[in-house]
């Protein structure tokens, strides 16, 4: 059997049960067999029922019990919950952090291709103040803020050098190393999974690139970084002007790298819409999750879009260790 591959239900107040029961719809038999859901089996279960979702389920105590039916199998996180999609921000938070820890400590395992979690309110996390990226960058230990964010299609990928900190912070956070080592991470991650050195557009920081003034972070720290990358060998160009970059120059790279989220993201999203995946690159092992929220809006409505978690279970099914 080839290697598992984790799924996390991930925020229990969320389309999420939506998501995995449209995605089990559609994906073949071989890979059901090799997805092991990382959930709590009543909670899961009692959103089927109420989702009006007919689909058979199998209680497992881990991933190391084989079995070769249809059925979705779900390692269980034994917790109590009241209502379905009612749950208490206490819970719910000892629910994601307890499926994700747990996760964390599958995807170390040999025989795991990596791991996929479902959307999560990041307010729910021991630390608020982070996403699911940084978090499992500490749980891997990594200190050196080496872990990149990049959003993926197969036209383009973003990944911005910031990830989840208030705007008024970004201008202390765009320094010369940190660009260099998200730039080499992104760099080796295309090498090892597609064979290839990527061809990659930086942004600047500020409108127009603050003119390249004197004191600006173009000037001081970008620049320099796009120096530094250019003489070992990275292909790279930059600063590009972000204003424009997303009207048809994207085309011309296989990563535009911003310098924040949004500079990068909300284009992208505005271009491609459920058309994309997050990957966490510099972890222990991969990781990925759908490019949307968990859209509590749209909860018990039957419109949730799986096609970012079904392109997630492909992207992993081929490239998985």
């Amino acid at each position: 059997m080839k290697k598992k591959i984790i799924l996390i239900s991930g925020d229990p107040n969320s389309i999420n049960s939506e998501i995995i029961f449209k995605s089990w719809q559609k994906i073949n038999k071989s890979i059901k067999k090799r997805i092991y859901l990382i959930s709590n089996y009543d909670l899961i279960n009692d959103q089927f029922l109420k989702l009006k979702y007919k689909i058979k389920t199998k209680k497992v105590k881990n991933i190391n019990e084989i079995y070769n039916g249809d059925e979705l199998k779900i390692v269980n996180v034994n917790l109590f919950f009241k209502n379905a999609f009612k749950v208490d921000k206490s819970s719910a938070s000892k629910f994601v952090n307890k499926t994700l820890d747990l996760a964390h400590k599958y995807g170390l395992k040999n025989n795991v291709s990596g791991i996929i979690n479902c959307p999560i309110n990041k307010n729910l996390l021991q630390n608020a103040k982070v996403g699911v990226t940084e978090y499992l960058a500490f749980k891997c230990g990594i200190k050196n803020k080496s872990e990149v964010m990049l959003i993926r299609n197969k036209k383009i990928s973003v990944s911005p050098i910031t990830t989840h900190i208030d705007v008024k912070n970004i201008s202390k956070q765009i320094k010369k190393e940190i660009i260099i080592t998200k730039i080499k991470t992104i760099n080796k991650w295309f090498k090892k999974f597609f064979k290839k050195k990527p061809k990659i557009g930086i942004l600047g920081l500020n409108p127009h690139n603050a003119e390249f003034r004197v004191n600006s972070e173009e000037n001081n720290e970008i620049i320099p970084a796009i120096k530094k990358l250019k003489e070992t060998g990275i292909k790279l160009d930059g600063p590009l002007s972000s204003d424009t970059v997303f009207i048809n120059n994207y085309k011309n790279y296989n990563v535009i790298v911003g310098m924040y989220h949004d500079q990068v993201l909300t284009p992208f999203k505005a271009i491609f819409k459920f058309d994309a995946i997050n990957i966490t690159l510099g972890l222990k092992y991969l990781r990925i999750s759908p490019d949307h929220g968990v859209a509590i809006n749209l909860i018990g409505q039957n419109k949730a879009n799986p096609k970012s978690l079904i392109n997630c279970i492909d992207f992993i099914n081929k490239f998985g260790k």
